[in-house]
């Protein structure tokens, strides 16, 4: 009972530890944080992240908001909650893609200051993240769990197939964590779980139900390998970039379903 307990209380640790990581919720302080394997509990952090979306979408929708207000909320709220993590290093990919000599695009990422093309990459992320939203009318709770579990599934995609560039940095421990494709087995069978519900909810939705598992699967692998193709390797921005792409591209894909 005692080591069932211990295992209990590592679990509920390194969870906490994640969503610390990964969100800005104010959690108290606690001791026995380990932040060396936050990745591994990154896709139940975004199914997490993504439930509580779903809650405020379907508080707002009982109080009657209109749907372009409440998607454009969501994706605010969704902002706010990550706390710009992702986001920010998709700004900072976009800005490092835009140089021409491939030997100064780590360098301009680590710059802290946002281009253009930083700001244009957050814009156009926001704005297919919210009409795309517009256009999913029904559970768009799973949906949304869906999303932000397929965009951390490719995070860690990114994390065990391709190397990291930098000696040091914010995304340099997660090689640690991840350290083979089986390490990306837990995520991947949680969301086929969460995709099932999808079936379980209307029988009839099969198409629906593959589909959702074959658009995040396939988005997650070529936003993650693009990246790797550009940049020959990642680093924690691009890994934030995959996060926010794979979301944003996934639900655009689940519009014409």
């Amino acid at each position: 009972m005692a080591n069932q307990q211990q295992w209990w209380k590592r679990l509920l640790l390194k969870l906490a530890s994640s969503i610390i990581f990964y969100t800005s919720f104010p959690l108290p302080y606690l001791n026995g944080l380990d932040f060396q394997g936050v990745a591994r509990l990154a896709v139940l952090v975004g199914l997490i992240i993504g439930g509580i979306l779903g809650l405020l979408d379907a508080g707002v929708t009982y109080l009657g908001m209109p749907v372009l207000t409440r998607s454009a909320l969501v994706v605010g709220v969704w902002i706010k909650i990550t706390g710009g993590l992702h986001l920010d290093g998709a700004m900072d990919t976009a800005d490092g893609l835009a140089v021409g000599d491939p030997k100064r695009r780590l360098e301009v990422m680590a710059d802290s200051a946002t281009g253009a093309f930083g700001a244009m990459a957050a814009i156009a992320i926001l704005l297919l993240k919210t009409t795309a939203l517009v256009d999913i009318g029904e559970n768009r709770w799973l949906v949304l769990m869906a999303a932000c579990g397929w965009g951390r599934w490719g995070q860690q995609l990114a994390i065990a197939r391709y190397p990291y560039l930098k000696p040091t940095g914010k995304g340099a421990f997660h090689k640690q964590a991840i350290r083979s494709y089986k390490d990306l087995l837990p995520g991947l069978l949680l969301l086929i779980a969460l995709s099932g519900l999808f079936l379980l909810i209307d029988k009839k939705r099969l198409f629906f139900t593959l589909g959702t598992i074959f658009a995040g699967s396939a988005i997650a692998t070529l936003t993650s390998a693009w990246f790797n193709h550009k940049l020959g390797g990642h680093t924690g921005d691009t890994y934030g970039a995959v996060v926010e792409w794979t979301e944003a591209l996934f639900l655009c894909v689940l519009t014409t379903f």
